[in-house]
């Protein structure tokens, strides 16, 4: 019989008794819950031989199957999050056997109340905004009349120019990230500001100025999109994009070590 142990993908407080009926997640094993009190363990049983501590060491490093257990990962915390406050652990968290993880519900009860009672009610947002130098430029006024310069320093007076026009649009974008993020931030109740992606990996032209997390009720959505899209009327040049409403992921992951 293969060695077995507990995947656990999150908590849920007081999820419906058929939440995870007929759900399937990483390496499409049966989706299953372990319960104590309120709170509801979400877990799957696998084979250590793949999610082991040598096997995870192995298959880490395999970007096919960290993408695929990845997005397994996600559909079942977001399946749940749909009906019950859910809060995600990381990735490739593995127990021993159910006791271990009733042990875990037990030991960060008041841990889990207060992080899963922030977000009861709630969604999050994510906000992406993307600018260029060109939209961030002002009007940079003529250098004197240089007829006479000498082409050295006419050059070095060029370059000059160049770098303080590049400082100033860089300082101009990011006077408007901020302008973006102290607007939205009237909205939500939390905020949570992530790294600026890769253009390569965002898909979008530009640089990413601003890459923020929001957490609102549920009736200030249409505030959020309508604030932002009066921003990037007001910023030509400058994109404003909404992704949501998503599972509060970044206002309830828990560290489950």
């Amino acid at each position: 019989m293969a060695d077995v142990g507990v995947y656990l993908y999150g908590v849920a407080q007081d999820p419906a008794p058929d939440a995870v009926r007929d759900l399937s997640g990483v390496a499409g094993t049966p989706v299953r819950a372990v319960a104590d009190g309120a709170f509801t363990a979400l877990v799957s049983t696998v084979d250590l031989e793949e999610f082991g501590e040598a096997g995870l060491r192995r298959n880490l490093e395999n970007l096919r199957w960290l993408e695929a257990t990845a997005r397994a990962h996600h559909d079942v915390v977001d399946t749940v999050a749909r009906s019950a406050p859910t809060a995600p652990v990381r990735i490739a968290t593995v127990y021993r056997d159910d006791d271990r993880v009733r042990e875990l519900l037990r030991d960060r009860r008041d841990e889990l109340t207060e992080v899963l009672g922030r977000v009861v009610g709630r969604v999050e947002w994510g906000v992406k905004a993307y600018g260029t130098a060109d939209s961030a430029a002002r009007e940079t006024p003529d250098a004197d009349d240089a007829a006479d310069e000498r082409p050295g320093m006419a050059y070095l007076r060029r370059r000059r120019v160049q770098r303080q026009s590049r400082e100033d649009a860089s300082r101009r974008l990011a006077e408007q990230a901020q302008e973006i993020h102290t607007t939205l931030s009237d909205h939500a109740v939390a905020s949570r500001q992530h790294p600026p992606q890769d253009p390569r990996l965002s898909g979008h032209e530009g640089t990413m100025i601003l890459n923020v997390a929001y957490l609102l009720d549920e009736d200030r959505t249409d505030a959020l999109a309508a604030a932002a899209d009066e921003l990037a009327t007001r910023m030509p040049g400058v994109r404003i994009e909404l992704t949501g409403p998503w599972p509060a992921y970044s206002f309830t992951e828990l560290d489950a070590t």
